[in-house]
């Protein structure tokens, strides 16, 4: 009877230390790449955490027809004030805009409209194409240009230029940079940053 107590804490301490050593390899994979990209490491856990809690939060900025639009301060918003702050802070901003029209032509190439439940854009595709553009145009300074174009490339191409199909999705609220497109604009700038 003691044995399996025994064993049943001995699993669950093993569990709880594999659970802190994915959550620690987590953090250093994250601030490894905000920190190529060109964000300070004391900020990295400040905007990890306004990112993952903004994600909840929808501003209504318009109506288009029966349909509320917001924009999503995880998903779009912050993307949007970090590109803007690695932008002013480059010597590579015309690559960049580059990089962005790039990446924006081919996300919104690929983006589909699915009813009910949003805008659709294969996942790998943005990072691996905001990497590869940012790699060809600023090689020396790819991870920044990389984080900017995958980010502002995903947000425009599938997001911002699908606004007038709008009706199309079928529903009360469309939100900018939410759900799927959080994890995208999220996803494709901390990758495209570490692969470049």
């Amino acid at each position: 009877m003691i044995f399996p107590v025994a064993l049943r804490l001995l699993v669950g301490a093993f569990l709880l230390a594999l659970v802190l050593l994915a959550f620690l390899v987590e953090v250093k994979i994250l601030r490894y790449a905000y920190q190529k990209i060109g964000v300070p490491p004391r900020y990295m856990l400040l905007i990890l955490l306004l990112t993952l809690l903004g994600s909840h939060v929808n501003i209504p900025v318009m109506e288009q027809g029966s349909t509320i639009v917001a924009i999503n301060v995880g998903g779009a918003l912050l993307p949007a004030i970090l590109s803007l702050y690695l932008f002013w802070r480059s010597a590579s901003r015309v690559r960049m805009l580059l990089g962005v029209a790039v990446v924006t032509a081919i996300v919104h190439g690929l983006a589909d409209i699915v009813p009910g439940v949003g805008i659709a854009v294969p996942m790998i595709v943005p990072p691996l194409a905001a990497a590869a553009v940012a790699l060809v145009l600023a090689f020396r300074h790819a991870p920044p240009v990389a984080y900017v174009a995958g980010s502002m490339g995903a947000l425009i191409g599938g997001d911002l230029l699908n606004l007038p199909r709008i009706g199309e999705l079928a529903a009360p609220v469309v939100s900018i940079g939410g759900a799927g497109t959080f994890d995208g604009v999220f996803l494709t700038g901390l990758i495209a940053g570490l692969l470049a």
